[in-house]
């Protein structure tokens, strides 16, 4: 799994393996939502338009965001709010400002409620209005406007003073008298070419005035993020946490996966592979203390990180594979020997295989043989934290059986060291896994008291047993 890239495949085994846990965690995240709600009171926004009237660039519409946003608009906003405890600056981190299509720019209140949030912006953009109207000269300059009513009217008495000059010229068609009046006529074109050009540049008739587009409406539903939203986001990241620390986990894990990686790690040759079914039994003798019990209601019990059992044939064709590897471990010994079958402690489909081993070894199938030919097995089960062997007395030799993917190097090394404390030979490896099991045949069941035998192994206790 470390070296495996993620797949949508993993992250659904998760969801099928561990369902109850990311449920109990979905369900804590929610839990962390709700009190994070409690902790922030809701809060209500709602909007007033403002419209631009006139052609105004973008650089100009990002100026009055500027001056709608600016501190004597919001002071003068809060000096007519007149809320108890709030200050313009306090009152600025809830104003927002925004340019909309069309010329109109958007000012949004937020409160703690909805009275609060639409007098906020309803303020916010009457002020505006008021503070960009002195800007833009229309209640500051009236000395502006008389001055510019005074040039007209002498403009206007320069045009009389022309057409005087015109009639009092020589009305003959000499050359100076034309001369003279067409210059008379040219300054007359020129003052009122500039009077135009004035009145155009006249800031008063530039851009009409702004204006408010009506009261802000009065918000029905809190702004985000709502209660709703803390909850279900508590859930979402709490459900995410946990599946990101189960590849994580599963990146860092450094359990053997491969036969010839366990048989490196164990210093002896591998005897085979064979089966178990799948299915649980019904008798767990892990399963006591109150933690044993809540890891099986949370899932905790099983792997999450093994692909699911493939399909294997029936339960002949399994018993094949034990009797092959019976027929191996007889061959690799000298003589009818008694060996202890090694179990890592907690290795249920690894104690399963092993007493299935030691059921085929006394069926003793082989042709021409009394119950000599394949070795006395006894199944031992070894805790790997602490493992201890039982000494040699009646057996001489050990065959470990386990699981691939369940125990590291480091782990399945000091089985090994403790098996050759007690005197023990590790004569050869057995490496099991899950299948699931198609329907069998009675005829190719096991004898009863073979199934009775796989069931009861011997746990060590460190002398001989």
């Amino acid at each position: 799994m470390s070296d495996d890239t993620i797949r949508l495949v993993t992250i659904g085994r998760i969801f099928r393996r561990r369902r109850r846990l990311l449920t109990l965690l979905a369900l804590v995240g929610a839990l962390v939502g709700y009190g994070a709600s409690l902790l922030f009171p809701p809060s209500y926004t709602t909007s007033a338009s403002v419209l631009l009237p006139g052609q105004w660039e973008e650089r100009e519409l990002l100026t009055q965001v500027e001056i709608a946003t600016s501190s004597e608009v919001v002071d003068r906003a809060a000096a007519t709010l007149r809320w108890t405890g709030v200050s313009g600056t306090e009152l600025r981190d809830h104003v927002g400002v925004k340019v909309a299509d069309g010329n109109i720019i958007k000012i949004s209140g937020t409160a703690d409620t909805p009275e609060r949030a639409q007098r906020l912006s309803d303020h916010v953009a009457q002020q505006f209005v008021t503070y960009a109207a002195r800007i833009a000269g229309d209640n500051t300059a009236p000395e502006a406007a008389t001055g510019l009513d005074a040039l007209r009217k002498k403009v206007e008495e320069t045009n009389r003073r022309i057409t005087d000059l015109a009639e009092a010229a020589d009305p003959g068609q000499t050359v100076e008298s034309v001369q003279a009046r067409t210059e008379l006529e040219k300054l007359r074109t020129a003052l009122a070419e500039a009077m135009k050009k004035l009145e155009e540049a006249d800031p008063a008739t530039d851009k009409p005035g702004m204006v408010v587009m009506g009261p802000a409406a009065r918000p029905t539903g809190e702004a985000p993020p709502t209660r709703m939203q803390l909850i279900v986001g508590g859930a979402l990241l709490f459900l995410l946490l946990a599946i990101i620390g189960h590849l994580a986990a599963a990146r860092v894990n450094r359990r053997l996966r491969t036969a010839p990686e366990i048989a490196a790690a164990l210093g002896s040759v591998l005897l085979g592979t064979v089966d178990v079914p799948g299915e649980r039994p019904a008798h767990r003798p892990e399963g006591a203390g109150p933690r044993a019990r809540i890891r099986r209601i949370l899932g905790l019990d099983t792997r999450w990180d093994i692909p699911t059992p493939q399909r294997s044939g029936d339960e002949a064709s399994r018993r094949i594979r034990y009797r092959r590897v019976c027929a191996r471990l007889r061959n690799r010994l000298p003589g009818p020997r008694r060996l202890l079958v090694v179990v890592p402690e907690g290795d249920e489909i690894a104690r399963r295989a092993a007493g299935q081993l030691v059921a085929e070894a006394k069926s003793d199938p082989s042709p021409g043989s009394s119950s000599g030919g394949h070795p006395m097995l006894r199944v031992v089960e070894v805790s790997v934290s602490h493992p201890m062997v039982p000494d040699r007395d009646t057996e001489s030799g050990a065959l470990v059986v386990l699981s691939a993917g369940s125990w590291t190097a480091g782990e399945l090394a000091g089985i090994a060291e403790a098996c050759a404390d007690a005197g023990h030979e590790v004569v050869g490896i057995v490496v099991t896994g899950a299948v699931r099991a198609r329907p069998t045949r009675s005829a190719d069941r096991p004898p009863e008291n073979a199934t009775l035998a796989l069931a009861v192994p011997v746990h060590a206790t460190g002398g001989s047993g």
